[in-house]
């Protein structure tokens, strides 16, 4: 499948709550750059650490506050950060929002069981500062896409082209649509 751009977009309600397993933990940032570079270089997000961390100072740096109550990482049993991600804030057609932002979990630590908690607990954080929710995705992502339609997120369609993508990811998936 074509890599195309998606947005989907939840309500915040009937929010799953989800734990992760043992003996994973979620906490928020302290002085993480490194590992948020770290770990979506290694998630396939970036090409270097280095161009994480230049991606991290134009946005995030800027609002220090935000990026203490809003990010956050998932440590093994050592207290080693594997996985990230952000309660983020943003606009969709306009509407102020929530926005899940750049996920990443280190490949040893994939298929785990660890990114519908890490979203769930996300969405519980937006919950509380927001009425709907948003996040970004391609169609390659079917792991991910099909996790986020099973935590509640539905396709952001503004026209009938995203109509036709959203057709044959659900196609590609095996789902009837409802």
């Amino acid at each position: 499948m074509q890599r195309l751009p998606l947005i989907m977009v939840h309500s915040l309600s009937n929010i799953p709550s989800l734990p992760l397993p043992e003996p994973y933990n979620i906490r928020s940032f302290k002085k993480d750059e490194e590992n948020w570079a770290a770990i979506l270089t290694r998630a396939g997000e970036f090409d270097s650490i280095e161009a994480g961390l230049q991606r991290f100072r134009q946005e995030f740096a800027p609002y220090p506050d935000d990026v203490r109550q809003r990010m956050f990482f998932i440590e093994d049993e050592n207290g080693q950060a594997i996985g990230t991600a952000s309660a983020w804030y943003g606009q969709l057609n306009g509407e102020d929002m929530g926005r899940i932002h750049w996920v990443g979990i280190v490949p040893e630590h994939q298929g785990k069981k660890l990114a519908k908690p890490l979203l769930a607990f996300l969405l519980q954080q937006l919950g509380s500062m927001h009425g709907k929710a948003y996040l970004k995705t391609q169609t390659t992502n079917l792991k991910a896409i099909n996790a986020y339609l099973n935590l509640g997120f539905v396709p952001y369609i503004k026209d009938e082209r995203e109509e036709t993508i959203w057709e044959q990811v659900y196609k590609e998936l095996d789902i009837m649509r409802n």
